[in-house]
């Protein structure tokens, strides 16, 4: 026996969920093209200043299935040590001298590092975390 949703939808909430649905069917993204289809739906329910209950819900379920199909045919790689640092550096205002004094780490190391001819060792991504203000797990995708 099938069990009961455990959400209900008001008959208003219920009607706009439904036709999403019927407009857009909630299936698998199998190509690019249908990606680009589901990403119009995405962005025209975005526009509208408020959502109802039919609508969020079927908007969360969309990106969901955007989002998986994105992961496994448009995965993004994890930015570079140099490129991290230097954005952070950028995103802060201060160059490889400053950053250097002020975080405790030795000139030639931030040079290695922006020149991409040293990675991020344990003990740097602590210092620059503590430095920029940002979660250690920002600066360790590529360990």
């Amino acid at each position: 026996m099938a069990s009961k949703a455990r959400y209900r939808l008001k008959s208003k909430e219920r009607d706009s969920y439904l036709e999403l649905v019927v407009a857009f069917p909630l299936t698998s993204i199998r190509s690019d093209e249908h990606l680009d289809a589901a990403q119009k739906v995405i962005d025209s329910l975005l526009a509208h200043e408020r959502l109802d209950e039919g609508e969020e819900l079927y908007l969360d379920a969309l990106s969901d299935l955007v989002a998986s199909y994105e992961d496994k045919h448009h995965a993004i790689e994890p930015a570079s040590d140099a490129d991290m640092l230097q954005h952070l550096m950028d995103a802060k205002g201060v160059n490889q001298i400053q950053m250097s004094r002020d975080a405790g780490i030795a000139k030639s190391t931030v040079s290695e590092i922006l020149a991409g001819k040293k990675p991020f060792s344990k003990q740097i991504i602590r210092k620059v975390a503590d430095y920029f203000g940002v979660d250690v797990s920002v600066l360790s995708a590529n360990l």
